[in-house]
């Protein structure tokens, strides 16, 4: 039978987003992913000069598994070998198929619920763009439709072979090999484990580069931590365990470990796109590209040479780290952040003769380690790196169970009939105590549809509406020059949101 994936893509809800292919796992049936799965390694063939072989890994919710097992089906119907690296973080299978030239999938719904999952995929140079992911999209694959119930669950699924440790053992030398064994010496740090594939991995790599680390919070029950909505049961704990425990620095990942959480000495936990900063600087990047909704003291900080403003998705700024490049000009080292915190890193660094190798997709230990090794360095505290930055803030949230279809919908409302004053000119023109300029007019003064709909204001205030991605969710990011101001403004925001819902 010959199925094309752009039908089954209709008839299951299961799509792209920014992070790959994600939906509810009563969705993602075994068929959906095989047919996926079999798509890419169709696409790989034909695109990539590669042996006939696949790398999977996975992360702890329920249902991967299942999934993986379906990948096992594909790869063996394609006639590929296929080499299971077990649960291990988004970063370390991306890097053993970089370094092996192999494409590898990732089964992983990041931060979302476990009620759904999802599937990365990794071209053998790393990860793939919107050009790859509309080759794979147009594929179409024969195969045996009796390999299925009528539920679309395999009928006989694959046992998993033993676990291929070197992708999670390459991943764990990287930094100690770069950075030294005694880079935290001296530092001690917490690890909120909660349900984190990398929750063992990030205690190994912090204790190889000499910290005293203390982890908690472990669960056996997956938890959905989303780096760029913390939930409050998080901020309490992290705070808790500062209380109780002395510690420099917290350190936590989303659930596949491709996004960091850091957490200062009393638990208060950074956003995402301000380590984002921090990183660059420790690491001396030169050139960044981030999307537009990340913090604005990235160009008012004065520390880069050349910045790219890019749509939100990991696929968008590799794009602009690429087009940071400077092919005759080694030195001017490229990187790139988002505002969930996943750092990636486009262009090789050198540090005492040591070199830590390009890795172009989402990592959360690199950007947490960089900025403890400043902090040891400069012998400062968190805090102390965060107040010489400009003092801009940016918060966010978001609508939950919001249908994408009606976001979109309203966001072009708002387009097509200028309403953006008319709804938020009053926040941003509300009086508050925080700000130092009383005057507000509330018009806005730059307006960026770059993705979503971003609006400056002439108080200063940012305010920016989107859809997300890869959930039925709708977001609202926020800046000011004041904490307060942005969580009030935030709150304001979301309060108009909660109304379109009807």
């Amino acid at each position: 039978m010959s199925v094309a994936m752009q039908d089954v893509m209709k008839q299951s809800g299961v799509a792209f987003g920014t992070s790959g292919a994600r939906g509810l796992v009563s969705a993602m049936t075994d068929r959906v992913c095989y047919v996926y799965a079999r798509s890419f390694i169709k696409y790989c063939e034909a695109s990539y000069k590669c042996e006939r072989t696949i790398a999977i890994a996975g992360d702890l919710r329920p249902s991967t598994e299942r999934i993986l097992k379906s990948l096992m089906q594909a790869g063996a119907d394609a006639n590929w070998k296929v080499i299971y690296c077990g649960r291990i973080p988004s970063p370390a299978i991306a890097m053993y198929g970089i370094d092996k030239h192999l494409p590898t999938i990732m089964v992983t719904g990041s931060h979302i619920p476990a009620d759904r999952n999802g599937i990365k995929f990794n071209h053998p140079n790393g990860e793939i763009t919107k050009a790859d992911e509309q080759g794979i999209v147009s594929q179409s694959v024969d195969f045996d439709e009796a390999l299925f119930d009528d539920k679309g669950m395999l009928k006989a699924a694959p046992e998993l072979p033993a676990v291929e440790a070197e992708a999670e053992t390459n991943y764990c030398k990287r930094y100690p090999d770069f950075f030294g064994s005694d880079a935290l010496h001296g530092l001690t740090i917490g690890v909120y484990q909660h349900s984190a594939v990398g929750r063992d991995i990030v205690v190994k790599v912090l204790e190889s580069l000499g910290a005293t680390v203390k982890p908690f919070g472990r669960s056996d029950v997956f938890v959905p931590v989303d780096t760029e909505a913390i939930r409050k049961e998080d901020e309490e704990l992290a705070r808790e365990f500062t209380h109780k425990d002395y510690v420099d620095a917290v350190f936590s990942t989303d659930g596949d470990s491709d996004r960091p959480l850091l957490a200062d000495d009393v638990g208060m936990w950074l956003r995402g796109d301000v380590l984002g900063i921090l990183a660059a600087q420790s690491l001396g990047i030169k050139r960044i590209a981030t999307p537009v909704s990340c913090n604005t003291s990235l160009e008012k900080s004065g520390s880069f040479e050349k910045i790219c403003r890019t749509r939100i998705g990991s696929p968008y700024v590799i794009a602009g780290m690429e087009s940071l490049v400077d092919a005759n000009d080694k030195s001017l080292t490229v990187a790139g952040y988002e505002a969930n915190g996943g750092f990636l890193l486009e262009t090789d660094l050198t540090l005492d003769g040591r070199t830590l190798k390009a890795l172009p997709t989402r990592d959360a230990l690199l950007p947490m380690i960089a900025v403890m090794v400043m902090v040891r360095k400069e012998r400062m505290c968190v805090v102390d790196l965060l107040r010489k930055l400009p003092k801009r803030f940016t918060v966010s949230d978001r609508l939950k169970e919001f249908p994408t279809e009606k976001s979109k919908a309203k966001l072009a409302e708002i387009r097509e009939k200028n309403l953006g004053e008319k709804l938020f000119g009053a926040l941003a023109a509300k009086p508050s105590k925080f700000a130092k300029d009383k005057t507000f007019q509330g018009k806005i003064v730059s307006l960026n549809e770059v993705d979503g709909y971003r609006m400056e204001f002439d108080s200063g205030d940012i305010i920016h509406l989107r859809p997300s991605g890869n959930a039925p969710e709708f977001r609202c990011y926020v800046e000011t020059e004041g904490k307060e101001r942005s969580a009030e403004l935030l709150a304001d925001c979301l309060k108009i949101m909660e109304g379109w819902r009807n």
